[in-house]
């Protein structure tokens, strides 16, 4: 929030493929065309759609006859379905799958919607929490789905580590970061560590500081340790480790901001979806669907698409997710932004939105 942020060049070349261009495999160009235009159709209505509707639709001249032949093919192959005895279809979790993959449409954010995502998110005068809160409340708005922003704990310079004895085979650590940030945590220590052992095991530490982030700091001690390069004896050495181990152990955390729960119950009418809502939200309170958020966005250099139980973040069908790594300096991942709605969210839009906000976000946490 120090400096003002201008709007990073768009990124996106857009995909418009042709239908005889590229098609996704086991396609043909009637079978595209028709998969595309149901997906389109239950990203805008929700409806089932039939082959009347399609006749009018479709931008090539096939009776309904054909296209209800076309239907039952994509039945056959499991990418669409029937949800009751009518002649429309929906598209399964496998046929928006490949639809993303191969036939989606999505275009450039325009020059205004940069701008405003930009200043919206480089407003000055805000904490670094507030300004995620807001990325999350404002993708929700965009995408009229949850928004979600991960930030991952700090890992800057640490001023201050101290141990303080509390009895009973317990100690008090204190973790002072660079900027003032405490810390506090309880440890078990071994039994019979005097106090003089963790006045000891707090001025070796600080000796070794030297404003280095505390997973360097672990890895100078263990290299220490394992060489016996050390001046501590055994217990107040188990006591380093086990101080060390409070953070560093946990992974990598962070803060979760999701806002927008409630627009993923909009379409909600039975109580068994309702009950797989309510187990998502929980999920996403969680320690490890964190860290789980921040290894997909690892694993992907741009936005990545998760439709229904594919993710293996959720295992939550008729709910999918939109994620983009935001990437510092020298491309070091700092967070992950992301969407979570319905499967009929409207992927053309919301990917670019996810993957220009991940890149503002990028900047302001690298």
């Amino acid at each position: 929030m120090n400096k003002p942020l201008t709007a990073p060049p768009p990124r996106f070349p857009g995909r418009t493929p042709g239908l005889a261009a590229a098609l996704p495999p086991g396609l043909d160009v009637r079978s595209a065309a028709v998969l595309r235009e149901i997906v389109e159709q239950y990203v805008e209505t929700g409806e089932p759609v039939g082959s009347r509707t399609l006749s009018r639709r479709l931008p090539m001249n096939l009776s309904p006859a054909t296209i209800r032949n076309v239907m039952a093919d994509l039945t056959d192959s499991g990418l669409l379905f029937a949800p009751h005895t009518s002649a429309g279809r929906l598209p399964t979790d496998q046929g928006l799958r490949l639809f993303v993959d191969g036939l989606l449409h999505f275009g450039e954010l325009t020059e205004d919607e940069r701008e405003s995502i930009t200043a919206t998110l480089g407003a000055a005068g805000r904490s670094l929490e507030d300004t995620l809160a807001e990325a999350s409340t404002m993708l929700s708005g965009l995408s009229a789905a949850a928004g979600l922003v991960l930030a991952p704990k700090s890992e800057g310079a640490l001023r201050h580590i101290e141990f303080v004895p509390l009895g009973s085979g317990r100690a008090l650590v204190v973790l002072v970061a660079g900027d003032g940030h405490v810390e506090n945590r309880v440890i078990e220590i071994p039994a019979g560590v005097p106090p003089s052992a963790l006045q000891q095991a707090t001025n070796y530490l600080n000796a070794r500081l030297a404003g280095r982030p505390l997973l360097e700091l672990r890895e100078l001690v263990a290299t220490e340790m394992a060489a016996n390069r050390t001046e501590l004896d055994a217990l107040t050495a188990q006591v380093v480790e086990a101080g060390l181990a409070t953070w560093t152990g946990e992974g990598r955390g962070g803060s979760l901001f999701v806002r927008g729960q409630a627009r993923l119950l909009a379409d909600v009418t039975q109580i068994e979806s309702l009950a797989a809502i309510q187990a998502l939200f929980e999920r996403l309170e969680a320690q490890e669907t964190m860290l789980r958020l921040l290894e997909l966005a690892e694993q992907s250099e741009g936005v990545r698409i998760f439709i229904g139980a594919d993710s293996g973040l959720f295992g939550t069908s008729g709910v999918s997710m939109v994620v983009a790594p935001a990437r510092g300096d020298g491309g070091r991942i700092v967070g992950a932004i992301g969407v979570i709605g319905p499967t009929r969210i409207n992927y053309g839009r919301i990917i670019p939105v996810v993957d220009y906000t991940a890149r503002v976000i990028g900047r302001l946490l690298g």
